[in-house]
Protein backbone atom coordinates (compact mmCIF):
# COMPACT_ATOMS: atom_id res chain seq x y z
CA UNK A 1 0.00 0.00 0.00
CA UNK A 2 1.10 3.43 -0.49
CA UNK A 3 -0.26 6.85 0.11
CA UNK A 4 -2.68 8.41 -3.16
CA UNK A 5 -0.12 11.55 -2.86
CA UNK A 6 3.16 9.15 -2.60
CA UNK A 7 2.01 7.70 -5.85
CA UNK A 8 1.06 11.05 -7.80
CA UNK A 9 4.40 11.90 -7.00
CA UNK A 10 6.05 8.94 -8.22
CA UNK A 11 4.22 9.33 -12.30
CA UNK A 12 4.72 13.33 -12.24
CA UNK A 13 8.12 12.19 -11.55
CA UNK A 14 8.48 9.70 -14.22
CA UNK A 15 6.68 11.77 -16.50
CA UNK A 16 7.29 15.43 -15.55
CA UNK A 17 3.89 16.92 -17.21
CA UNK A 18 5.48 20.29 -16.46
CA UNK A 19 7.04 19.90 -19.91
CA UNK A 20 4.32 19.71 -22.02
CA UNK A 21 1.62 22.06 -23.86
CA UNK A 22 -1.21 19.55 -23.62
CA UNK A 23 -4.46 19.20 -24.35
CA UNK A 24 -5.71 18.50 -21.12
CA UNK A 25 -5.03 18.18 -17.15
CA UNK A 26 -2.21 15.85 -16.68
CA UNK A 27 -2.02 13.76 -13.37
CA UNK A 28 -5.18 13.26 -10.83
CA UNK A 29 -8.18 14.17 -12.38
CA UNK A 30 -10.53 12.11 -10.04
CA UNK A 31 -9.67 11.73 -6.62
CA UNK A 32 -10.20 8.63 -4.31
CA UNK A 33 -9.64 6.84 -1.32
CA UNK A 34 -6.48 8.17 0.28
CA UNK A 35 -4.43 4.97 0.33
CA UNK A 36 -3.92 2.44 -2.76
CA UNK A 37 -3.03 -0.90 -3.05
CA UNK A 38 -3.88 -1.80 -6.67
CA UNK A 39 -3.64 0.16 -10.13
CA UNK A 40 -5.38 -0.84 -12.78
CA UNK A 41 -3.83 0.44 -16.30
CA UNK A 42 -5.51 0.97 -19.59
CA UNK A 43 -5.67 3.61 -22.67
CA UNK A 44 -8.96 5.49 -22.15
CA UNK A 45 -10.89 6.33 -19.36
CA UNK A 46 -14.32 4.45 -20.18
CA UNK A 47 -16.87 3.58 -18.26
CA UNK A 48 -15.79 -0.13 -20.08
CA UNK A 49 -12.43 0.01 -18.00
CA UNK A 50 -13.83 1.38 -14.66
CA UNK A 51 -16.36 -1.51 -14.56
CA UNK A 52 -13.57 -3.26 -15.53
CA UNK A 53 -11.14 -2.05 -12.84
CA UNK A 54 -14.20 -1.94 -10.44
CA UNK A 55 -14.38 -6.08 -10.54
CA UNK A 56 -11.00 -6.30 -10.48
CA UNK A 57 -10.92 -4.18 -6.84
CA UNK A 58 -8.43 -1.23 -8.00
CA UNK A 59 -7.97 1.55 -6.04
CA UNK A 60 -6.53 3.49 -8.59
CA UNK A 61 -6.80 3.65 -12.77
CA UNK A 62 -3.96 5.22 -14.94
CA UNK A 63 -5.19 6.02 -18.79
CA UNK A 64 -3.70 7.92 -21.33
CA UNK A 65 -6.55 9.65 -22.21
CA UNK A 66 -8.97 10.68 -19.48
CA UNK A 67 -11.68 12.38 -18.91
CA UNK A 68 -10.99 16.18 -19.07
CA UNK A 69 -9.98 17.93 -22.45
CA UNK A 70 -9.71 21.65 -23.52
CA UNK A 71 -13.10 22.59 -25.55
CA UNK A 72 -15.64 20.43 -23.40
CA UNK A 73 -19.02 22.63 -22.50
CA UNK A 74 -18.08 21.24 -19.01
CA UNK A 75 -21.52 19.47 -18.23
CA UNK A 76 -21.48 16.44 -16.06
CA UNK A 77 -24.23 14.38 -18.25
CA UNK A 78 -24.57 11.44 -20.39
CA UNK A 79 -21.58 9.69 -20.09
CA UNK A 80 -19.77 11.81 -18.20
CA UNK A 81 -21.66 11.72 -15.79
CA UNK A 82 -22.18 7.76 -15.59
CA UNK A 83 -18.43 7.77 -15.80
CA UNK A 84 -17.66 9.32 -13.05
CA UNK A 85 -20.59 8.42 -10.94
CA UNK A 86 -18.63 5.18 -10.93
CA UNK A 87 -15.15 6.51 -9.96
CA UNK A 88 -16.93 8.43 -6.90
CA UNK A 89 -19.36 5.48 -5.79
CA UNK A 90 -16.31 3.23 -5.78
CA UNK A 91 -13.94 5.48 -4.52
CA UNK A 92 -10.92 4.85 -6.98
CA UNK A 93 -8.76 7.49 -8.25
CA UNK A 94 -8.14 8.36 -11.81
CA UNK A 95 -4.63 9.46 -12.76
CA UNK A 96 -4.27 10.58 -16.62
CA UNK A 97 -1.20 11.39 -18.45
CA UNK A 98 -1.51 12.47 -22.20
CA UNK A 99 1.76 13.77 -24.14
CA UNK A 100 3.72 12.86 -21.23
CA UNK A 101 3.03 8.88 -21.78
CA UNK A 102 4.00 9.41 -25.57
CA UNK A 103 7.20 10.62 -24.80
CA UNK A 104 8.57 9.00 -21.78
CA UNK A 105 11.96 7.61 -23.77
CA UNK A 106 11.49 4.20 -22.56
CA UNK A 107 8.23 3.78 -20.95
CA UNK A 108 5.82 5.98 -22.79
CA UNK A 109 3.79 5.01 -26.04
CA UNK A 110 5.92 5.80 -29.43
CA UNK A 111 9.20 4.00 -27.15
CA UNK A 112 7.22 0.99 -26.54
CA UNK A 113 5.46 1.06 -30.07
CA UNK A 114 9.57 0.43 -31.45
CA UNK A 115 9.77 -2.05 -29.01
CA UNK A 116 6.97 -4.10 -30.09
CA UNK A 117 8.05 -3.43 -33.98
CA UNK A 118 11.78 -3.94 -33.09
CA UNK A 119 12.73 -0.20 -34.01
CA UNK A 120 15.55 2.28 -32.84
CA UNK A 121 15.04 5.68 -32.86
CA UNK A 122 18.28 7.94 -33.61
CA UNK A 123 16.30 11.38 -33.52
CA UNK A 124 13.20 13.42 -32.66
CA UNK A 125 11.02 15.40 -34.54
CA UNK A 126 7.84 17.90 -34.53
CA UNK A 127 6.25 19.83 -32.23
CA UNK A 128 7.56 18.98 -28.58
CA UNK A 129 9.85 16.39 -30.42
CA UNK A 130 6.78 13.78 -29.86
CA UNK A 131 7.81 12.23 -33.37
CA UNK A 132 10.93 9.64 -33.52
CA UNK A 133 12.66 8.52 -36.86
CA UNK A 134 14.98 5.65 -36.75
CA UNK A 135 15.31 2.11 -38.67
CA UNK A 136 14.50 -1.54 -38.03
CA UNK A 137 16.81 -2.84 -34.74
CA UNK A 138 18.95 -5.24 -37.29
CA UNK A 139 19.85 -2.67 -39.90
CA UNK A 140 17.83 -3.99 -41.88
CA UNK A 141 15.63 -2.57 -44.98
CA UNK A 142 11.64 -3.41 -45.61
CA UNK A 143 11.53 -4.31 -49.22
CA UNK A 144 8.42 -2.19 -49.61
CA UNK A 145 5.73 -0.77 -47.76
CA UNK A 146 3.74 -3.76 -48.10
CA UNK A 147 6.22 -5.68 -46.43
CA UNK A 148 6.91 -3.17 -43.62
CA UNK A 149 2.58 -3.21 -43.16
CA UNK A 150 2.29 -7.01 -43.17
CA UNK A 151 5.22 -6.70 -40.27
CA UNK A 152 2.99 -3.91 -38.28
CA UNK A 153 -0.17 -6.31 -38.59
CA UNK A 154 1.78 -9.36 -37.64
CA UNK A 155 2.25 -7.93 -34.17
CA UNK A 156 -0.62 -5.12 -34.00
CA UNK A 157 -2.62 -8.41 -34.67
CA UNK A 158 -5.22 -5.30 -37.04
CA UNK A 159 -5.45 -4.29 -40.39
CA UNK A 160 -3.23 -1.18 -41.90
CA UNK A 161 -3.82 1.41 -43.87
CA UNK A 162 -1.63 1.77 -46.22
CA UNK A 163 -1.04 4.48 -48.97
CA UNK A 164 2.69 4.66 -50.57
CA UNK A 165 4.76 3.57 -53.59
CA UNK A 166 4.48 -0.40 -53.74
CA UNK A 167 8.12 -0.40 -55.11
CA UNK A 168 10.18 1.87 -52.58
CA UNK A 169 12.65 0.37 -50.09
CA UNK A 170 11.90 0.95 -46.84
CA UNK A 171 15.02 2.19 -44.96
CA UNK A 172 14.15 5.37 -42.64
CA UNK A 173 11.14 5.16 -40.61
CA UNK A 174 8.98 7.84 -38.48
CA UNK A 175 6.39 7.06 -36.10
CA UNK A 176 3.90 8.69 -33.54
CA UNK A 177 1.10 6.97 -31.96
CA UNK A 178 -2.40 7.95 -32.02
CA UNK A 179 -3.68 10.70 -33.69
CA UNK A 180 -0.26 12.04 -35.46
CA UNK A 181 -1.59 12.77 -38.97
CA UNK A 182 -0.01 16.57 -38.53
CA UNK A 183 3.16 15.08 -38.04
CA UNK A 184 3.85 13.43 -41.38
CA UNK A 185 5.02 17.08 -43.68
CA UNK A 186 7.57 17.25 -40.75
CA UNK A 187 8.84 12.96 -40.80
CA UNK A 188 8.64 13.69 -44.58
CA UNK A 189 10.93 16.64 -44.23
CA UNK A 190 13.24 14.92 -41.48
CA UNK A 191 13.87 12.27 -44.65
CA UNK A 192 11.49 9.47 -43.60
CA UNK A 193 10.89 6.97 -46.08
CA UNK A 194 7.51 5.88 -44.07
CA UNK A 195 5.27 7.55 -41.39
CA UNK A 196 3.37 5.13 -38.74
CA UNK A 197 0.87 6.34 -36.92
CA UNK A 198 -2.46 5.26 -35.51
CA UNK A 199 -5.01 7.38 -38.03
CA UNK A 200 -4.91 9.03 -41.25
CA UNK A 201 -7.23 11.93 -42.50
CA UNK A 202 -7.90 13.20 -46.19
CA UNK A 203 -5.18 15.22 -46.59
CA UNK A 204 -2.23 12.75 -45.87
CA UNK A 205 -3.26 10.18 -48.67
CA UNK A 206 -2.33 12.85 -51.41
CA UNK A 207 0.47 14.34 -49.53
CA UNK A 208 1.74 10.43 -49.60
CA UNK A 209 1.35 9.75 -53.00
CA UNK A 210 3.38 12.88 -54.24
CA UNK A 211 6.19 12.98 -51.80
CA UNK A 212 6.99 9.36 -51.98
CA UNK A 213 6.66 8.61 -48.42
CA UNK A 214 4.35 5.53 -47.49
CA UNK A 215 1.85 6.89 -45.01
CA UNK A 216 0.43 3.70 -42.53
CA UNK A 217 -2.60 4.61 -40.40
CA UNK A 218 -2.18 1.03 -37.91
CA UNK A 219 -5.40 2.41 -35.33
CA UNK A 220 -5.02 4.95 -32.53
CA UNK A 221 -5.77 2.38 -29.83
CA UNK A 222 -3.81 -0.30 -31.05
CA UNK A 223 -0.47 2.37 -31.05
CA UNK A 224 -1.73 3.69 -28.12
CA UNK A 225 -2.01 0.15 -25.91
CA UNK A 226 2.30 -0.25 -24.56
CA UNK A 227 3.06 2.84 -22.77
CA UNK A 228 0.39 3.05 -19.26
CA UNK A 229 0.67 -0.79 -18.55
CA UNK A 230 4.39 0.10 -19.04
CA UNK A 231 4.32 3.32 -16.32
CA UNK A 232 2.07 1.73 -14.32
CA UNK A 233 4.09 -1.60 -14.03
CA UNK A 234 7.13 0.85 -13.39
CA UNK A 235 5.47 2.70 -10.65
CA UNK A 236 3.88 -0.31 -8.97
CA UNK A 237 7.24 -2.35 -9.01
CA UNK A 238 8.64 0.87 -7.35
CA UNK A 239 6.00 1.40 -4.80
CA UNK A 240 5.06 -1.97 -3.45
CA UNK A 241 1.16 -1.92 -5.46
CA UNK A 242 0.05 -4.86 -7.31
CA UNK A 243 -0.94 -4.13 -10.64
CA UNK A 244 -2.78 -5.29 -13.84
CA UNK A 245 -3.70 -4.21 -17.25
CA UNK A 246 -7.25 -4.07 -18.45
CA UNK A 247 -7.51 -3.99 -22.40
CA UNK A 248 -10.96 -2.11 -23.56
CA UNK A 249 -10.96 -3.65 -27.61
CA UNK A 250 -11.42 -0.07 -30.01
CA UNK A 251 -11.76 -0.69 -33.81
CA UNK A 252 -10.72 2.79 -34.04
Amino acid sequence: MCERAELLRALDALLQPERFKDHGPNGLQVEGRAKVGKIVSGVTASRALIEAAIAAEADAILVHHGLFWRGQDGCVTGWMKQRLALLLAHDINLFAYHLPLDAHPTLGNNAQLAMQLDFVAQSQFGEQALGSLGQRLDGQSFASPQHLAGHIQSVLLRPVALVGDPDKVIRHIAWCSGGAQSYFEAAIAAGADAFITGEISEPQAHYARECGVAYLACGHHATERYGAPAVAAHVAAQLGLAHEFIDIDNPA
